[in-house]
């Protein structure tokens, strides 16, 4: 397979897209799926652009809307996590993964899926300590501190992703892992960015909890973006020497930045042009097993450890046993569903705009998946936790339901250059190096002799438990 592997998207999919087509047009190549490392901004109006952690004056619809009403449809599968800069009440609806246009795929706070074969993880958000042992407490309309503590990691989706077993291909994070500019270029970087010593110094510069994953599962790629740079590392298996994790980090999407990697990588399904695109089994376990650990409080809330107390069980990396039990739970099938469906209008530019009142909504993707395997909704519990009612919050009626995938024609891309602030200390700027690719690649030239460069290589490769469904005189046991 042949994929694209994007930086900071900051709502330029036309751009993104158009990018690809030339790829494809000049080489003669055909490009199987679009991964985007974060700053996604899916922002289907002006209501989901208010809930954006930027300044006012850098709020800019962007073109998601389009895909999102049907105006445009993207070309490639396209996947992405969640940064520091998005439409957060929209993602909110999604937060095991889902559909936010046709052919566009949200991974949720963490989840694992599979493209022909292809194992790939994804954790959304940034890394800040104060809110990592936190519930998923926050909800629209978000004050200004939720605002940005909504997007910031938690320690249950670490926690969960800990408790996979099988190989990674692909995992893709927002930020760096905590330390990884050591296993690359740090002296070149360090030329460019002095004034980024003192966090590197003190593993300050990235996300602790990534490089604890990347340390227990060494994936053979680990994508990021956040820091709009183009850097590569290579951190080898301290257990195994035949294995290593080949990293890169990402550009934003703006001229002469190096934002767009295409790799070449083996995959196991590969016979045919349809893309098999497919739930994780072990994942799903793992969320089935651990929903009773879902908090939606903004209180510290602990995971089990091997050192706790009691007897309760505190490994959940699950069984032969288990995993058939969830499988029969999705009728033996993981395809997952084309179920898109629109839960706000859609951006219209031709119409005077207002912004309305930010609320939850409860989206019918999310809905079907907890009914299947018997898992709970965060949004569906902070909405009874706040004494709502879920129905009041599933009531938005599409009028263009039947034209999600109306549009089969790509418009041409506007190439007015895209101007972005100067972010803060969290989304600097550093030096870049690069691993070589014998494919093409999007990239400023300039910088070309400060890059190192590494080889390439293809990748080649107990009883059901007792689910406990959510009722509302049950609502203390899943928010304490």
């Amino acid at each position: 397979m042949k994929i694209a592997v994007e930086g900071c998207a900051h709502g330029e999919l036309e751009k993104i897209y158009n990018c690809l087509k030339e790829i494809e047009k000049n080489d003669n190549i055909k490009i199987d799926l679009l991964i985007c490392c974060g700053d996604f901004q899916s922002t289907r109006n002006l209501d989901d652009l208010s809930t954006m952690a930027v300044l006012d004056k850098y709020k800019d619809i962007g073109t998601f809307y389009k895909y999102y009403s049907g105006e445009l449809i993207a070309p490639v599968l396209t996947i992405f996590i969640g940064g520091n800069h998005e439409a957060s009440n929209y993602l909110q609806e999604l937060p095991y993964g889902g559909w936010v246009a046709p052919n566009i795929y949200y991974m949720g706070y963490a989840s694992v899926v599979n493209v022909n074969g292809l194992r790939i993880a994804g954790l959304s958000g940034i890394y800040k300590s104060g809110d990592y042992l936190r519930g998923h407490f926050e909800s629209p309309p978000y004050t200004d501190p939720t605002t940005r503590s909504v997007y910031h990691i938690r320690n249950l989706e670490v926690f969960r992703l800990k408790q996979l077993t099988n190989d990674i291909d692909i995992f893709i994070s927002h930020d760096w892992p905590a330390g990884i500019t050591k296993y690359g270029d740090e002296n070149s970087l360090l030329k460019q960015k002095p004034r980024f010593l003192d966090d590197i110094q003190a593993n300050k510069l990235g996300s602790i909890p990534s490089m604890e994953l990347l340390n227990i599962h060494y994936p053979k790629y680990w994508f990021s973006a956040h820091l709009h740079c183009k850097f590569a590392a290579i951190v080898p298996n301290t257990n195994n020497k035949q294995q290593v994790t080949k990293f890169l980090g990402l550009d934003k999407c703006d001229p002469n930045r190096k934002f767009l990697q295409i790799v070449e990588i083996d995959c196991h399904n590969s016979n045919d042009d349809d893309i098999k695109f497919e739930y994780d089994l072990e994942w799903l376990t793992i969320l089935y097993l651990t929903n009773h650990l879902l908090n939606v409080k903004n209180q510290v809330h602990y995971m089990p450890g091997q050192g706790g107390g009691d007897q309760s069980r505190w490994n959940f990396k699950p069984t032969e046993a288990e995993k058939k039990s969830v499988l029969f739970k999705l009728n033996n099938s993981l395809k997952i569903p084309n179920n898109f469906v629109r839960t706000a209008p859609p951006f219209d530019p031709a119409l005077p705009q207002k912004k309305g009142q930010l609320s939850f909504c409860i989206n019918k993707q999310t809905t079907e998946l907890c009914d299947k395997l018997g898992i709970d909704d965060p949004s569906a519990l902070l909405i009874l936790l706040q004494g709502g009612s879920i129905d009041e919050h599933s009531t938005y009626q599409d009028p263009q339901v039947d034209e999600s995938t109306a549009c089969k024609n790509i418009e041409s891309i506007n190439n007015q250059d895209i101007i972005y602030p100067q972010e803060n200390h969290d989304d600097a700027s550093i030096n870049e190096t690069s691993f070589t690719i014998d494919v093409p690649v999007i990239a400023d030239e300039q910088d070309n002799k400060n890059e190192s460069t590494v080889e390439q290589s293809n990748l080649s490769n107990q009883m059901e438990p007792n689910a406990k469904k959510f009722k509302r005189r049950n609502q203390s046991m899943y928010t304490e």
